[in-house]
């Protein structure tokens, strides 16, 4: 049996999941196993597939990405799959495990994905640092802290902290924080960045 993974990280890039469907169902995929997740987060629908396939099935996947966050992540796929006699293709890439060579493929690329991306997050850090040097990263203002005006007149008019919360979908602690007599939005944002 011929069964497909798709994946994505966020629900906003639909477009590119349908075509990993599209192109699944294309390639002859009986089964498809499908979800909107981050490669970081739980990933139960790949865990599904990886318990579904038998002896003889086939994983396909559109690209190395959309299946293993790492290296190690990848040889576990490969380990579980090889156990169960299952082969996986990789169609970006023309690659089937099914061969010696495809396997030996398989590796040297993966090592060279968890490559560019170790050197990825290593570029965005330095430029992060950069950017704070110079004074330019700030960080986001966390969402609460826009509210504490809000919170100050609710608790005015006599709400209850938990009421608060509630209402401007925030946490309990940040309504107390909000509540101190002498902290403005700004003096917290200047205390949380030192």
């Amino acid at each position: 049996m011929i069964v497909g993974y798709a994946r994505t990280s966020m629900i906003n890039q639909g477009a590119g999941f349908e075509a990993q469907l599209r192109e699944l169902q294309a390639r002859g995929c009986e089964k498809v196993f499908s979800e909107q997740v981050s490669s970081v987060a739980e990933r139960e629908e790949l865990t599904r597939a990886l318990e579904f396939v038998r002896a003889g099935d086939v994983l396909v996947v559109c690209k190395l990405d959309r299946l293993a966050r790492s290296m190690r992540h990848l040889l576990d796929i490969v380990d579980k799959l090889e156990s169960k006699g299952v082969s996986l293709r990789i169609l970006d890439m023309q690659l089937d495990t099914s061969s010696p060579t495809g396997k030996l493929m398989l590796q040297v690329v993966g090592a060279v994905a968890e490559w560019e991306r170790s050197t990825m997050l290593e570029r965005q850090r330095e430029g992060i640092a950069k950017a704070k040097a110079a004074g330019k990263f700030k960080g986001r203002v966390p969402t609460a802290q826009r509210q504490f005006d809000q919170v100050r007149e609710l608790s005015a008019q006599g709400v209850g902290p938990s009421d608060i919360a509630k209402r401007l979908g925030i946490g309990r602690t940040s309504v107390y924080r909000a509540l101190r007599p002498t902290t403005t939005p700004q003096q917290e944002h200047t205390a949380e960045a030192s």
